[in-house]
């Protein structure tokens, strides 16, 4: 059923996309591509379905044969945000399908058109109803009863910080497991031998792409300080090429921001950042000349230093900080001065340096000489506040099952049962 899912959904992809699209306002290209690679996902995990295997397992003690197997939690939760809806759900439904669990899923109230489209093909590909459902509405109406309904086991959640510490808190309270894919304030770290054209594409990517509403998002740019000013330059001129518009045009590069709320917080950082005294370079601004969406420019901050809100705070919009470090060390320290830790990359020729800055920074995700690639087969979460558990490969399922371990006697004569065996 899984792989017979995965088939659908790439019969459907460009309709699925397309609502999608309707609802959150994503690049036509870039949501189709995520909505096909979906269903690469849940053929990923249809092979894997039948690959959780226990082990057994050599005690100390005679006489007992202890071996170990997996059971699914039962009833998983599945919230998720509006930036990319079908893709993190799939993220969290496709292993807790192939562990063997039922899942109920809230999408954000912003965007729920394409999940409840998607939500037919589960019939299509042969699953029972209610293996999975579709709930929709809002958080402290919907969300919090699920959360805390006995019948959950696990939650999987993705959004920001301040709602997944609550989703945490009440799953405390009842002892529930929880997969938690919260924000970052990655940095984007060019050293001053990097291939700067190909480190310019990979900054772009990590903050400006998808209009910055990405979680892993590169939005703490650090340039090593000899090659500052003159990176910056190129990145201003790059950058301001881009085609902002309709996001159902092909060509379009920068789409506009999804939801009102979004679009306010947006503004609202950037005339934070300026009253912090961080310079302005490019952007800065809404964009009312391009049709009915709410767009803001691609902004570049320089002046920036990691104590500012703007470096320490997830905007999640096209806004980017730009940080200039001296070396290794101080690329680290102030990679890793912020609360989160999702995602972060390195831009530099030296395997040597490439390597140690990678076991130095604290995150869940690190690129060299590239930017968000994401794969069905490699973990993806992140340190401290960014989150808790792991997403897609072979870890992500072991977050929807639970450990039995068992102990059968071989002996035919019972040990003295006054002492533990």
């Amino acid at each position: 059923m899984l792989w017979k899912l995965g088939d659908l959904i790439i019969a459907n992809a460009e309709r699925l996309a397309e609502i999608e699209r309707r609802d959150n306002g994503k690049l036509a290209t870039e949501v189709t591509a995520q909505v096909r690679y979906m269903g690469d996902y849940f053929k990923y995990y249809a092979g894997l379905a039948d690959k959780v295997q226990g082990a057994v397992i050599p005690t100390d003690k005679k006489g007992v044969l202890t071996y170990t197997k997996y059971e699914a939690k039962g009833v998983v939760a599945i919230i998720t945000p509006w930036n990319s809806p079908l893709t993190l759900t799939s993220w969290k439904l496709a292993p807790a399908l192939a562990a063997g669990c039922t899942a109920v899923i809230k999408p954000s109230e912003f965007t729920s058109a394409s999940m409840l489209e998607f939500a037919e093909l589960f019939a299509q590909a042969g699953f029972p109803p209610g293996v999975v459902n579709v709930i929709t509405g809002f958080g402290q109406e919907v969300g919090e009863p699920l959360v805390t309904h006995p019948q959950v086991a696990h939650i999987g959640f993705t959004g920001g910080d301040a709602a997944g510490r609550k989703i945490y808190e009440l799953a405390a309270r009842h002892l529930k497991t929880v997969t938690l894919e919260l924000g970052g304030k990655s940095p984007n770290i060019v050293f001053d031998d990097a291939d700067l054209q190909q480190a310019v594409k990979g900054v772009v990517s990590g903050i400006f792409a998808a209009s910055g509403q990405s979680c892993q998002a590169g939005s703490r740019l650090l340039v090593q300080e000899s090659i500052h000013d003159r990176f910056v330059s190129m990145l201003v001129d790059f950058v301001s090429q881009a085609k902002m518009g309709d996001p159902s045009l092909p060509d379009t590069q920068i789409g506009p921001i999804a939801t009102r709320p979004q679009f306010e917080k947006v503004l609202s950082y950037i005339q934070i950042a300026k009253d912090e005294g961080a310079t302005c370079v490019l952007g800065g601004k809404p964009r009312s000349d391009l049709g009915a969406g709410m767009f803001v420019e691609p902004t570049i901050f320089t002046g920036v230093n990691n104590r500012m809100r703007i470096a320490q705070e997830e905007v999640f919009g096209p806004v980017l900080s730009v940080i200039p470090f001296k070396d290794e060390e101080d690329a680290i320290r102030i990679g890793n001065d912020v609360q989160f830790g999702l995602a972060a990359a390195v831009w530099t020729r030296s395997l040597h340096r490439a390597m140690l800055v990678t076991d130095k920074i604290k995150a869940g995700t690190i690129w060299v000489n590239n930017y968000r690639a994401t794969s069905f087969t490699s973990p993806f979460g992140g340190f401290k506040d960014s989150g808790i558990g792991r997403e897609s490969g072979v870890d992500a399922i072991k977050e929807y099952l639970e450990t039995k371990c068992l102990w059968v006697s071989t002996d035919l004569d019972v040990p003295n049962p006054f002492v533990r065996r």
